[in-house]
């Protein structure tokens, strides 16, 4: 059928119209905030290239998690920031860690909130490399009994999901395996799983203080030139054990979330990277995009691609203003 008899704008006249017919729904509980712990007071406090974030100290944590509970948020994603770093990234397995500490507390103030930590040993390590240096490379196979070890450590502190972030080979199947040893047979596994050397990463590397202190990440985060190759990886996470899979960036790797979105059954994630959130920022901050049409039209992009989550900086504010 033709115009006139076709009229595709019958279904756009009214609110109320767009709403039913919508093939792309936003809710709380789609997101996930990302939070930054610090275990030095001196540390905390605003993100000058991520206007309206923060680092919190352990103690004032419980404010950003209470509020993104009561918003209806999913849950939160913990980044910690520790006082030391050395070459075997100790203080990221460290039973009184700063990740661990916070965790113990959440859970003790907020029991119902779903905590996610982040699994990784860049922010830990005196390099800023995501494993154990070796000659100037990063060593996958010794890197995995670490990272397996900081898993571990956040479950008995009490975390819900453990989410490997450091690209590794096998990382999957040692943490896993590692959980299951220690009696944490419950405790799932977000898997980054398609995470690319990006460009995007800046802001966030400012606020958690892990960018490499020489070289770069190229040798185990993914060409940005390649989609075919986040597939065969986020099949392998699958056979590793991951409960859910996530891919990183997300507005710039869309068609990455669609390949990946068909290619398994699993919960998908994506992250909206803190370089996606700065330039929202910058631009808002001069007056060249409406600020609040921007974030909603990206989540819903990121949504409308195969994402069944969406972490965001902007979890707990898009969620707050869904239910208001």
């Amino acid at each position: 059928m033709q115009f006139p008899t076709t009229r595709t704008r019958r279904l756009r006249l009214s609110p109320a119209i767009r709403r039913v017919v919508g093939e792309t729904d936003l809710t709380p509980r789609r997101f996930i905030q990302p939070v930054f712990v610090v275990e030095n007071p001196a540390a905390a406090g605003p993100l000058d290239a991520m206007p309206g974030q923060r680092r919190w100290t352990v103690d004032e944590l419980v404010e950003p998690c209470r509020r993104a509970a009561d918003a209806g948020v999913g849950g939160v994603l913990l980044f910690g920031i520790p006082n030391r770093k050395d070459a075997m990234a100790s203080a990221a397995y460290a039973a009184d860690g700063v990740v661990q500490r916070a965790v113990a507390i959440i859970k003790r103030e907020l029991p119902d909130l779903l905590l996610i930590t982040d699994v990784c040993l860049c922010a830990y390590m005196d390099h800023g490399h995501c494993g154990v240096l070796r000659d100037g490379n990063v060593d996958n196979d010794a890197s995995l009994e670490l990272l397996a070890r900081t898993a571990v450590s956040h479950a008995r502190a009490g975390a819900d999901i453990a989410a490997p972030s450091d690209m590794m080979d096998g990382r999957v199947a040692a943490i896993r395996a590692a959980l299951d040893r220690d009696g944490f047979t419950h405790t799932a596994i977000l898997s980054y799983a398609v995470k690319y050397a990006s460009a995007f990463y800046g802001p966030f590397r400012e606020a958690a203080e892990s960018a490499p202190q020489s070289g770069d990440r190229k040798g185990y985060q993914m060409d940005p030139a390649n989609a075919r190759e986040a597939v065969k990886l986020a099949r392998m996470a699958e056979q590793e054990g991951a409960d859910m899979l996530m891919v990183k960036p997300a507005l710039p790797y869309l068609d990455v979330i669609r390949r990946v979105r068909d290619a398994t059954t699993l919960p998908l994630a994506a992250y909206h990277v803190s370089g996606e959130y700065a330039m929202i920022e910058a631009a808002a901050a001069n007056g060249w995009i409406d600020r609040d049409r921007v974030i909603h039209e990206s989540l819903t992009a990121i949504r409308r691609a195969g994402a069944d989550i969406i972490i965001t900086y902007y979890a707990t504010e898009a969620a707050e203003r869904l239910i208001s």
